[in-house]
């Protein structure tokens, strides 16, 4: 008679077994509490595809007077991303600085540093974005605004894990030998984090190039202003052609950035 030998261990099964149905009860609570029925959406998903065969997929050309404009869009979103991002990577390097305990010079503080950072955090840039948009109005001021400070949230917590992270052999040195706060930045937190830092910075051009759009939409400017537009108008063959300049314009500041960052962390 052979002897089975289970793939997964016992316990392991059962666990993964508890976690499926664990997973199921929580979509069965999630679909009644909601009043989400999948197969409502299943059996009446008729308009649904005649939408997208009929209306939203055949491609369109813009008119040749409205493609200078659509690339400008495009244009001023990639500089948005840019200018939001670098502005904020800025000013999260010198608030780091004070998140650090290992390295700003009060240590008390830098949990109400990381505290408000994360705050910041967890409110996404659309939110930003609607509150900026009743008193600053349409335009790239509030996408500008609403990125800078989403990034500035992120890189300021990213930055410092990225100084503790670092040996503070050097920086213990400095300061045993008299160093400022300044000389010990100059000369130990930047030469060990420069890469790091960068390598966070090009990782948040590339969240910013998506938002950018998302912000754009409800008031940013941008190109995500201008789609907006042409779904409004039902002008949907041409939300396509602008859907696929921008899917392309996230491949490729993705694939450049991306190289970019191996080259940094080599």
């Amino acid at each position: 008679m052979t002897r089975r030998i289970p793939l997964i261990a016992r316990d392991l099964k059962r666990l993964y077994t508890g976690f499926l149905l664990v997973a199921v009860s929580l979509f069965l609570l999630c679909t009644y509490l909601t009043e989400f029925n999948p197969m409502v959406l299943a059996t009446n998903g008729d308009a649904f595809w005649e939408f997208i065969t009929e209306d939203f997929l055949p491609l369109a050309l813009p008119k040749a007077s409205r493609i200078p404009g659509i690339f400008s869009s495009v244009l001023v979103t990639l500089a948005l991303a840019m200018s939001a991002t670098t502005v904020a990577a800025i000013l999260a390097f010198f608030v780091a600085l004070f998140g650090s305990e290992k390295v700003s010079p009060f240590p008390r503080f830098a949990k109400a540093v990381r505290g408000f950072a994360t705050f910041l955090r967890n409110i996404p840039a659309l939110v930003w974005a609607f509150i900026l948009f009743s008193s600053l109005g349409i335009g790239t001021g509030v996408g500008f605004v609403a990125l800078c400070i989403t990034s500035f949230a992120f890189m300021v917590r990213a930055f410092v894990e990225t100084m503790e992270d670092v040996s503070q052999d050097c920086v213990e040195s400095l300061q045993a030998v008299g160093a400022t706060f300044p000389q010990r930045v100059s000369q130990a937190i930047l030469p060990s984090c420069l890469s790091g830092f960068l390598s966070w910075y090009l990782y948040c051009v590339e969240v910013n190039i998506r938002a950018s759009t998302i912000v754009g939409m409800v008031g940013g400017g941008g190109v995500g202003l201008t789609l907006f537009s042409y779904i409004k108008s039902f002008r949907y063959d041409i939300a396509l052609t602008i859907i696929l300049l921008i899917a392309t314009m996230v491949i490729v500041v993705d694939q450049i950035t991306g190289k970019l960052r191996k080259e940094l962390l080599k």
